[in-house]
């Protein structure tokens, strides 16, 4: 199942590319694994898929030395400032940063380690009460911030759109962060770049990916409904 998902969740991204006239080789493919087991994480990678996206550290402390070496961890939930130093030299890119005193934790963290940590700045781009992330209007000036820092650096944005029955409502969210994206690049931030848009999840992907996601996060595409353990 795990492998037929993958590969049409890869021909909706090359048809989505497609039409907007993209190279499907521009777009990032995370499989969301988050509560997921190991078992189907490796089917994935047997399948091809090299990036997994999780929400919580713990999930990545037990799941990273079960894997090969050559997958890719993305940190893409809310990371709270004392869990930073058990993923700091596990997670490839961590999607979530959203304060300068987390990117001051992280910076701190990737120096102890003598490492670069590659991050970028969740938005909220629409605004809802319910999640993390910065304004769009806040987003720059953070960025400059945190462009000071050592041992740390932006590479882009991420958003959690909202949960919508029909895609292309989120086409405007997805436009929005695009178009931040450009105007913090127009600024040529010394240590900041924005070359990543993660954006779109199993719903909306490939909106995202016509909107100009250059990773899409994607889930229950992959790996069908979360099973959550019982308490």
């Amino acid at each position: 199942m795990i492998s037929e998902n993958l590969v049409q969740v890869r021909e909706n991204i090359v048809r989505a590319c497609e039409r907007v006239g993209r190279n499907p080789d521009e777009v990032l493919l995370v499989a969301v694994s988050k509560t997921k087991p190991v078992s189907m994480l490796k089917e994935a990678f047997d399948a091809g898929c090299r990036d997994f996206g999780e929400n919580k550290v713990q999930e990545i402390q037990d799941k990273y030395p079960a894997m090969p070496g050559e997958a890719r961890w993305h940190m893409i939930g809310h990371l709270q400032r004392n869990k930073v130093k058990y993923i700091i030299d596990k997670a490839t890119l961590i999607h979530s940063v959203d304060s300068l005193r987390l990117a001051r934790e992280i910076s701190m963290e990737a120096v102890k380690r003598q490492i670069r940590a590659d991050i970028l700045l969740e938005v909220n781009i629409a605004g809802e009460t319910s999640k993390f992330g910065l304004l769009p209007e806040d987003t720059p000036g953070l960025a400059r911030e945190i462009s000071l820092l050592p041992a740390i650096r932006i590479q882009g944005l991420m958003t959690v759109a909202p949960l919508a029955a029909n895609p292309e409502d989120n086409r405007q969210y997805f436009a929005r962060l695009r178009q931040l994206s450009v105007d913090i690049g127009r600024k040529n931030i010394d240590n900041v770049n924005m070359n990543v848009l993660s954006m779109g999840m199993t719903g909306d992907y490939m909106v995202a990916v016509e909107e100009g996601a250059t990773i899409v996060r994607v889930g229950t595409g992959i790996f069908g409904e979360r099973q959550y353990p019982v308490k």
